[in-house]
């Protein structure tokens, strides 16, 4: 099985490697970001993505979108630091078959790709009880009215970048992203971009 692991803290990546060292014959493919990840992918096709989603540039959500436009039948694994359901949520809704917290079990990202693997989903079984349990906070959320590519360019607002630098970073034209910010502040009741950025900062996307 061929796994690429995307993620910018080479620590990260050593400790990946350590846990899934006993796991048979596993070959492990590694990046930094989403642009050198998604060259990985295209060039070597691997079996597995597991994608950190804080990553230097665009997320690992706007990766997981890249690679599943080119290659819908992608297995990918979401990794993050955060437990947060409404992360985990966002992953499945993106199209990712499994969710990882770093912060939890080792033995976690062992199950994941296994269950992946064999083409089935994963979620550690806090994560999902905090899922089934937290359905109408996530409801209540209003992030929860933006869509993917919406949360995308809300991370690169919250972050400082400029429209025309984030229809750069997510390969879009800036009139699309311009009109795409409209719309957010539209769903979420805000006049301004400074209460946009506000309310993602509020709300831990930033």
């Amino acid at each position: 099985m061929r796994i690429l692991i995307v993620d910018d803290h080479p620590i990260v990546a050593s400790g990946c490697r350590a846990v899934l060292a006993d796991q048979g014959e596993i070959d492990i493919l590694e990046a930094a970001d989403a642009e050198s990840g998604e060259c990985v992918f295209i060039v070597e096709r691997p079996d597995i993505c597991v994608i950190d989603i804080n990553l230097p540039t665009v997320s690992g959500f706007e990766l997981a979108r890249r690679i599943l436009d080119r290659a819908p039948d992608a297995r990918i694994i979401m990794f993050s630091m955060n437990d947060d359901p409404a992360f985990a949520a966002r992953a499945i809704e993106c199209g990712a078959k499994g969710y990882v917290s770093k912060t939890g079990d080792p033995n976690d990202l062992v199950e994941a790709i296994r269950a992946v693997g064999k083409g089935e989903t994963y979620l550690p079984s806090a994560i999902a009880r905090s899922i089934a349990f937290a359905g109408p906070q996530l409801a209540q959320n209003p992030l929860s009215k933006l869509n993917a590519r919406e949360m995308e360019i809300l991370r690169l607002l919250s972050a400082g970048k400029s429209l025309s630098e984030i229809a750069w970073l997510v390969q879009s034209s800036y009139k699309t992203v311009a009109n795409t910010s409209s719309i957010m502040r539209q769903k979420l009741g805000v006049k301004t971009s400074v209460e946009l950025v506000r309310l993602a900062i509020d709300s831990g996307v930033a």
